[in-house]
């Protein structure tokens, strides 16, 4: 059986032409796409408006999954790690932050798997107790390249360096082109986290738990990369294989014991 694969939604806000699209939960295909082909079975976890039902929801939500991904985005609330909006933050959805926030929680308790991409890996950083550049341009003077590219998305634009012996390294390489579509990110590393690749100015673009054995968060977008190449599918098996780990694992804690 699949594991199941859980991914955070996103919401359109405003009104569409379409009647049932107006206020629509949605989720990145190319990510749902993702997960099918690295043999999950994912399922889209809209948050709610009431964000004091965020960590109700979110502990009967990590029952139901395998695994957790948390994908790319709005960015993330600066009052969230003790700074208020600068004048060059994007759009925020507070209710996602922190429903996000519940389920990070949840799954890090339960011990599930995580895999996150661009937003996802800024708003766990943050969850697990770290802090965020606002706008990398008017905030880090040592980041000297384009980390907002302008290239179609499916295209790769710069370099990263990964740690030797991670995980990731054994997915991608130690050396890896990657596409970039963010302007915030990692300034402080979480507690509990390190930073296993780093682009050439030295910007944070990958980091895993210290054990680098339930946690994997890029600042790329695979999603959009693994159908020219092949290695950014990588890192969606191995969220399939932790989660489908964890099933089994739990099946057999479960099993009824025979006296």
């Amino acid at each position: 059986m699949r594991p199941i694969i859980a991914m955070t939604g996103d919401a359109l806000d405003t009104p569409s032409a379409e009647l049932n699209l107006n206020h629509a939960d949605f989720a990145p295909r190319d990510i749902k796409t993702a997960i099918i082909k690295a043999g999950g079975a994912p399922i889209i976890l809209p948050f709610p408006d009431d964000v004091t039902l965020s960590a109700e929801l979110a502990e009967a939500a990590v029952t139901t999954f395998d695994g957790l991904l948390l994908p790319g985005g709005p960015d993330v609330d600066p009052t969230l790690y003790g700074e208020e909006p600068g004048r060059n933050i994007g759009s925020v959805t507070y209710p996602k932050d922190r429903f996000e926030q519940a389920l990070i929680k949840a799954t890090v308790a339960a011990g599930k798997p995580i895999f996150a991409i661009c937003r996802g890996l800024q708003i766990l950083n943050v969850t697990l107790g770290g802090t965020l550049y606002q706008d990398l341009a008017s905030q880090d003077p040592d980041a000297t390249i384009r980390h907002v590219q302008a290239a179609p998305g499916q295209y790769p634009t710069h370099h990263v360096t990964v740690k030797a012996g991670s995980q990731l390294a054994k997915l991608v390489g130690e050396h890896a082109y990657v596409n970039s579509r963010h302007h915030e990110a990692i300034k402080k590393v979480a507690p509990g986290l390190q930073i296993i690749a780093t682009a050439p100015d030295g910007v944070i673009e990958a980091v895993a738990d210290t054990r680098d054995q339930q946690i994997l968060a890029v600042q790329w977008h695979p999603e959009n990369l693994w159908q020219q190449d092949a290695a950014q599918l990588r890192p969606f098996t191995l969220l399939v294989k932790r989660a489908a780990a964890v099933r089994t694992a739990q099946a057999f804690v479960a099993q009824p014991k025979v006296s």
